[in-house]
């Protein structure tokens, strides 16, 4: 199995493996078909799964699984990371939200009671949901590691995810606050590879970035927002999925001056959409994926971002990652 050309999905319809051909994609296999898989996350020949009832692992590419005998007393996982730097290292974000973290690759689990006890004194919640918010997303740079609640605002960990606090530039309060403060709302987070210190942060109040670690916050797109791209090698050019409200008016815009101007980055498609937007965004080699609120995917190079779809077979995709052993 070449894993440099391989992605994992997850699906509303379980996990599968996806192998890169030419400039499309063929079906390797799939699994967990009983299962509504939320999110993945990959390091070597480590896949981990989420689902709506706790995590899955796999230690061969995702053709079997095992749930862990300490997985999360939790049924719903939100998103996963495998730290990128760290062997058997990772974390898992929930609804309610709460983080846990692993470091014998997703055998056994520790919850976090700083997490707790934030999200009962903010209110956290969830408009769609009776659960206390969620943790949908993470970023992580050495020992560095942020995380992304919704309706709670910006965590951060400087020792490896084994404790958490809010930044200084978010109160865990579910009211908005106007910049140099984050909206509490925040969808998914993004780190620079040049620095730790460099976040940013798609929200429901729009798109905003620090460049102090999460003390301060400017806010550079008013929309709503749940994804972004930034370029690995020039962060002043990021690839956005704005919309008007939620799946409302989505589109794909792109900046190559850190923001202070957008331009249209959706050539090929027919946007904006009446009922949709981009959730994720996704790296894989040289092209970029774009998955949508409808579960389909699509495809382009960062740079010139003419888009077309792929995966013509999958409508019902979450989360993606590259598999790289």
């Amino acid at each position: 199995m070449k894993g440099e050309n391989m992605i994992a999905l997850a699906t509303s319809d379980g996990f599968k493996a996806y192998r890169r051909n030419g400039d499309g994609w063929e079906l390797v296999h799939e699994t967990l078909s009983a299962e509504h898989a939320t999110c993945v996350s990959a390091r070597g020949k480590l896949i981990l799964v989420g689902t709506h009832d706790g995590v899955r692992r796999s230690e061969d590419g995702g053709r079997t699984w095992e749930e862990p005998a300490g997985s999360p007393n939790i049924t719903h996982m939100r998103w996963l990371l495998c730290h990128p730097e760290v062997d058997r290292l990772a974390v898992a974000g929930t609804e309610p939200a709460n983080i846990y973290r692993t470091e014998d690759a997703g055998r056994t689990w520790t919850g976090n009671p700083e997490v707790v006890k934030l999200r009962n004194e903010g209110g956290w919640y969830l408009p769609y949901s009776p659960e206390a918010g969620c943790v949908r997303g993470f970023a992580a740079h050495g020992s560095r590691l942020y995380a992304a609640v919704e309706q709670g605002g910006m965590l951060r960990s400087d020792d490896k995810g084994t404790s958490w606090r809010l930044v200084e530039g978010s109160t865990g309060d579910t009211e908005s606050d106007p910049p140099p403060m984050i909206h509490p709302d925040v969808h998914s987070v993004t780190l620079h590879p040049d620095s730790a210190d460099l976040v940013s942060a798609p929200t429901g109040g729009g798109f905003y970035r620090s460049a102090d670690g999460g003390a301060t916050w400017e806010l550079l797109y008013r929309c709503y927002v749940r994804a972004v791209w930034v370029d690995p090698e020039d962060s002043d050019y990021m690839v956005l999925g704005p919309a008007d409200g939620v799946q409302s008016n989505g589109r794909i815009e792109v900046t190559v001056d850190a923001g202070r101007t957008w331009q249209r980055g959706s050539d090929g498609l027919s946007t904006p959409w009446s009922r949709n937007m981009v959730d994720r965004f996704v790296q894989v080699e040289d092209r970029l994926l774009a998955i949508l609120a409808n579960g389909t995917v699509l495809q382009a190079d960062p740079h010139e971002l003419n888009w077309r779809r792929i995966l013509p077979d999958e409508s019902n995709v979450k989360a993606i990652t590259w598999i790289r052993e």
